[in-house]
């Protein structure tokens, strides 16, 4: 015979997992210093930039 499950803990089991989760990546996403932050911030412009200067100038006049 089945395993008898009660729904109501199983459901209030899955939605403190997925709190739990959440709370996880806000964690990490906002419980950062300052500095862990511009660090951040510079490496996202360095790529950017570092992208746009590999990027080739396209002349649309010009039939292929």
């Amino acid at each position: 015979m089945a395993e008898l499950i009660n729904l109501n803990k199983a459901r209030k089991a899955r939605a403190k997992a997925e709190t739990a989760a959440t709370a996880a990546a806000n964690r990490a996403r906002f419980g950062r210093t300052k500095a862990e932050k511009l660090a951040d911030k510079a490496e996202a412009e360095r790529k950017a930039r570092t992208l746009d200067q590999a990027r080739r100038e396209r002349d649309d006049a010009d039939p292929v």
